[in-house]
């Protein structure tokens, strides 16, 4: 088995896409943050001690989809070309979905995992205060669009 981010000589390295031609990709990504009861009756209520949560949140991700090439050194920098964050309160917590889409060289999976996990971290930081055992749980990929490997869907998601 060869890696791609590695040289002969064992060295980490950026895959050279120079060659490849760009083609419509997207990726969906899920997540969910676990609350205490009384935050998410703040939630729903809209009466979180610091804002609108939702809001925050959405906007976070969508800009976290944006700057991946600045967190992840081995990411190549592509046009974020849509960037949609979804978040849903729910009995238990809120429900995180991000659908990044591109017509670039290489793939949008880790700008949509990205996407959430940072939507999730702006909500603990705006509930934080109400209750600091909220978490984060199941940053995952759900599917993907093209590219030359194609669609995928997460099995236990289709």
């Amino acid at each position: 088995m060869s890696f791609t981010h590695l040289d002969a000589a064992g060295h980490a390295r950026m895959v050279d896409v120079t060659e490849k031609q760009p083609t419509v990709r997207s990726a969906t990504a899920a997540g969910f943050v676990r609350c205490a009861p009384a935050v998410i009756a703040a939630l729903r209520e809209g009466t979180a001690p610091k804002g609108d949560v939702l809001a925050v949140a959405r906007i976070s991700g969508i800009q976290a989809a944006k700057r991946v090439p600045d967190l992840l050194p081995l990411a190549h920098v592509i046009g974020v070309h849509g960037a949609v964050v979804d978040l849903e309160v729910t009995d238990d917590g809120v429900e995180i979905e991000a659908t990044v889409r591109t017509a670039d060289r290489t793939g949008v999976e880790m700008e949509a995992l990205t996407a959430v996990a940072v939507a999730g971290l702006a909500v603990v930081d705006m509930v934080k205060g109400m209750d600091k055992g909220t978490e984060i749980e199941r940053v995952r990929l759900v599917r993907k669009t093209g590219g030359k490997s194609g669609d995928w869907t997460r099995p236990d998601e289709s």
